[in-house]
Parts: C-alpha cells; sequence; structure tokens
C-alpha cells in the first residue's frame, strides 16, 4: 500500500515532456554558448600579455581534454544519482572558471581558468548530461526529436554568444565579456530543477533491462565492435570542430579578413548547426544511423576542402560557415541514439560519456596541434588537410556498425 501511495505521489510531481525539453534546451544553449565563442579572446588575450598562440592553444586544447575526460564520470554519478546535483555542481564550476579566464596574467592562470576549471565544468553541464537525461525522463516517442532539439540548442547558443562576445569586448574588453558569459552560466542552477522528477514512464525505462554493475556495463560495450567502432569515428568529430572553433577567427584575420568575419563566421554555423542537428535527430529515427554518420563525415571533408581551396573573402568564410555548420553536431542524435539502441538507457549516460570523451580527446589535439603547427610553420594548412583525412577515415571507420540491441544471455528457469 505504501509504495502504491508514493508511486502516485512519483506521478503527480511528474513534470511534462514539454517543460523537461525546453529546460534541457535552454541548458544547453546556454553552457555551449561561452565555450563556442572562446576563439574571439585568443587575439585580444594574446596580444595583451605576448603570449603565442600556442599558450591560448593549450589551455583550450586542457579544457577540450578535461570535458572529455569527466564526461564518463559525471555521466555515471547522473546514472545513479540523478542529473540535477551534478549539472549544479558543473555549472558553479564553470562559471568560476570564467572569471579565472577574465582575471589571468599568466599562462598557469589561464591553463586553470579555461583549461582545468571550465573542461571540468563543461563535464558536468554540458548538453550531453541534457541528452542523457532526456533518454531517462522523456518517454520513447519524445526521444529523437528530443536529441535534435538539445543538440540544436547548443548550436543555437553558438549562435548567439559570438557576436555578443565579440561586441562586449569591442566596448568593454574581452574581461567584461567574460565576466558577462560567467554570469549568464549561473541561469543553468534554476533550469535544471526541471530534469529532476521522473514520470512512470521513464522510471519503468530506467529499471527495464538486465541487472548490470558500472563495471560489467562498460566490460559489455567495450567487447562490442559496433561500439568501438562508434567511439573512434567521434573523434574526428571532435577534432574539426574543437580546431575551427578555437582557431577560425585567427585564420580569419591572418588571410586580412575584418575582426568582425570571424565572430559572425561562428555565430552562422551554430544558426547552421541547429537546423542541421534537428533535421539530423528526424533523420535518425527515419535511417540508417550509421550511413547517416559517414555522409556527415564525408560531407565536412568535403566542404573543409573547398574552404581552403578557395580565396579568403566574407562571403566563402559564410558560405563554409552555413555549409559545416549543417554538418556540426549533427552527428550527436545518430550518435547517441546508437549507444541507446545497443544497450539501453540504464547507463547511457556514462557510455555516451565514453565516446564523448574520444570525441575530446579529438579536440584537444585538433586546438593544440592547430596552435603548434602554427607556431613552427607559420600558417594552418597541414591542420585544414589533416581534418579532411580524418573525415573520410570516419566515413569509412562507420560502415561497419551493426544497428541492433547487444547479444545478452537469456536468463533460464531453475
Amino acid at each position: 500500500m505504501t509504495q502504491t501511495v508514493a508511486e502516485s505521489r512519483e506521478a503527480q510531481r511528474a513534470i511534462p515532456p514539454e517543460i523537461i525539453v525546453v529546460a534541457g534546451c535552454l541548458i544547453a544553449l546556454i553552457t555551449f554558448g561561452p565555450r563556442a565563442a572562446a576563439g574571439l579572446f585568443q587575439i585580444p588575450m594574446t596580444e595583451t600579455f605576448g603570449w603565442g598562440r600556442d599558450v591560448f592553444s593549450l589551455a583550450i586544447a586542457v579544457q577540450n581534454l578535461l570535458w572529455g575526460l569527466g564526461q564518463p564520470f559525471a555521466g555515471a554519478i547522473a546514472d545513479k544519482f540523478g542529473a540535477v546535483r551534478v549539472i549544479c555542481i558543473g555549472a558553479l564550476l564553470y562559471a568560476a572558471g570564467l572569471v579565472v579566464m577574465a582575471y589571468a596574467t599568466s599562462a598557469g592562470l589561464l591553463n586553470l581558468g579555461a583549461g582545468i576549471m571550465i573542461g571540468f565544468g563543461l563535464s558536468g553541464c554540458s548538453f550531453n548530461l541534457v541528452l542523457g537525461a532526456f533518454g531517462k525522463l522523456l518517454p520513447e516517442r519524445w526521444r529523437p526529436l528530443a536529441f535534435g532539439a538539445g543538440t540544436a540548442a547548443g548550436s543555437f547558443g553558438q549562435f548567439l554568444f559570438p557576436p555578443i562576445g565579440n561586441a562586449l569586448i569591442q566596448s568593454f574588453g574581452f574581461e567584461m565579456a567574460l565576466l558577462v558569459f560567467a554570469a549568464s552560466v549561473l541561469l543553468v542552477l534554476p533550469l535544471s530543477l526541471a530534469l529532476a522528477t521522473r514520470g512512470a514512464a521513464a522510471t519503468t525505462a530506467v529499471n527495464a533491462g538486465p541487472s548490470q554493475s558500472i563495471a560489467q556495463a562498460l566490460a559489455e560495450a567495450f567487447r562490442h565492435p559496433s561500439y568501438v567502432f562508434l567511439v573512434l569515428g567521434f573523434f574526428t568529430c571532435g577534432f574539426q570542430l574543437a580546431f575551427v572553433t578555437a582557431h577560425m577567427p585567427a585564420y580569419l584575420k591572418d588571410t586580412g579578413l575584418p575582426v568582425w568575419v570571424g565572430g559572425w563566421t561562428l555565430a552562422v554555423i551554430g544558426l547552421a548547426n541547429a537546423v542541421g542537428s534537428l533535421y539530423s535527430g528526424f533523420l535518425s529515427s527515419r535511417m540508417s544511423k550509421r550511413w547517416l554518420l559517414s555522409f556527415i563525415y564525408l560531407g565536412r571533408s568535403v566542404a573543409i576542402a573547398a574552404f581552403i581551396l578557395l580565396p579568403a573573402t566574407p562571403v566563402t568564410a559564410i558560405a563554409f560557415g552555413i555549409t559545416i555548420g549543417l554538418l556540426w553536431l549533427s552527428t550527436v542524435p545518430p550518435t547517441s541514439a546508437l549507444v541507446m539502441l545497443m544497450f539501453g538507457t540504464r547507463y547511457m549516460a556514462m557510455l555516451y560519456g565514453f565516446a564523448f570523451f574520444s570525441h575530446q580527446v579529438g579536440g584537444f589535439l585538433g586546438v593544440w596541434l592547430g596552435g603548434i603547427l602554427y607556431e613552427s610553420m607559420g600558417s594552418y594548412t597541414f591542420v585544414w588537410w589533416l581534418s579532411v583525412a580524418l573525415g573520410i577515415a570516419s566515413a569509412i571507420i562507420n560502415l561497419p556498425i551493426k544497428e541492433r540491441p547487444v547479444e545478452r544471455p537469456v536468463p533460464q528457469p531453475a
């Protein structure tokens, strides 16, 4: 009788799916925005403090790596105790990191704020945690579109924040821009409360399937070739995205284009990505996910090759932003859907977190190599062509993936 009453109260407290999706999308928008605008701070900070681009690149590379490193642990904690506590702690650490970055006068402080604090903060409050919460809290029919919406919302943050950041930097300096970004991240705290309540359908979905420990779930995943292929392919996504985010404004400035072109190129990437992510979420439930991923990676390689072969103008930069934006985070809905299809929702946040770690290792190398090779070669050409090659490799790697649940032994009656 007590259990029935508890279940009834839980059902009454259940938050409508629409509210969950809206709150999750706002969290994704707010947390992705400052991170997507990081490249805007490279030139003013390096010129102010006399750093090479390798110094700034290392801090952002560390951020990407620690974001990925912390993601599986944040996902595992969220899987066990719920997402709200993890998101709140992550948002507080993220905001504090932006404040430290604003007052960083040395490479060490820059690495602490922009690298370590923001990196671990993102692992706890970014759209990855939101997607994991969607997988648990939403009815099954809501999930494919919600995955696309959550990813698109992060992309819309990329559309909003770079122009705002550019205007703030030009009017008030990079320090004030970072402080405004820090204040905006604190809005995540009240929004996260919408991800606290589980409806009856979600609770059933979480508890369905075999009883596994975290170690058993990880062993099962990494013995599964399709999961390994998915994780390896996601490396390229991180390499390409992080390199473009961190170095595109500087690259365009090197070609003689005005500063506004870099800011608006990042912005249109975000706007186009909102469309691409939604459409990718739509397609993920209607076509082969492995083929969709292969087409996305191949399309990126074609877009990058065309961009670096054409003369750099505002038109080609914005056109590239739109094209690459349509393919930007469109990998996320099919990737997260494949993880859920193969292993279910029980440990989705953790298993997607390990895939995302591969993504962020790629991001670390993309940002870091961009800075190191620029300082040694005087250009970004080699890294651009490396991005093309990696895109082709990932298009091939995703093809052998088997789109079906992992085979588990059926318990035999005693």
